[in-house]
């Protein structure tokens, strides 16, 4: 029988308006990362909470110990709930994620959380190359508009050209009312 996590990846206060690197569709995301948070708990599925912190305090945002790489409160874990703690842009390079989804008999994941193009990006591939079955919930992820080569290309354009490219090969890559149901 598969047993699946929800991978919730740097929904920090950094990334709200307010914080040092405000993310387009921060809220949103968040809202819907929450009733995916709902979901699997009353499910009981296993949820980790993926929190990034630089190692300096002179990071342009989630410096080490600072209120904005503090988790956000609309999915603040609860008692058990594991933390993993993660210096580099793939949540499973040099933490215990993938220990703790094995400890735990994981084989299926659905991921949120921050920024589509980078974290989430990384998370994804590097579970689908662990052999995991993931899902991406795109709406429940957000990003900000990039500049590359003297143009910019907006928040919009960069989330979809992200999930475009995991739902190629990586993962299923579908709304949350459609994971929930709805």
């Amino acid at each position: 029988m598969s047993k699946q996590a929800l991978i919730i990846i740097d929904i920090q206060n950094d990334y709200f308006p307010g914080g040092k690197w405000t993310l387009d569709g921060a809220d949103a995301a968040a809202d819907n990362a929450a009733r995916l948070l709902e979901a699997a708990r009353k499910r009981g599925d296993l949820v980790v909470h993926v929190r990034h912190e630089f190692e300096s305090a002179d990071a342009p945002f989630f410096a080490p110990d600072s209120k904005g790489a503090a988790i956000h409160e609309k999915v603040l874990p609860k008692e058990g709930e594991p933390v993993v703690l993660k210096h580099k842009v793939n949540a499973f390079r040099d933490t215990p994620l993938k220990s703790t989804l094995d400890q735990h008999g994981v084989d299926k994941l659905t991921i949120v959380g921050s920024m589509s193009h980078m974290c989430i990006d990384a998370a994804t591939r590097a579970a689908a190359d662990y052999g995991y079955d993931v899902t991406v919930a795109h709406d429940a992820c957000a990003t900000l508009p990039l500049d590359f080569d003297g143009k910019q290309v907006p928040a919009a354009d960069v989330h979809a050209s992200a999930m475009a490219a995991l739902a190629f090969a990586y993962a299923k890559v579908v709304k949350t009312d459609d994971l929930l149901g709805n």
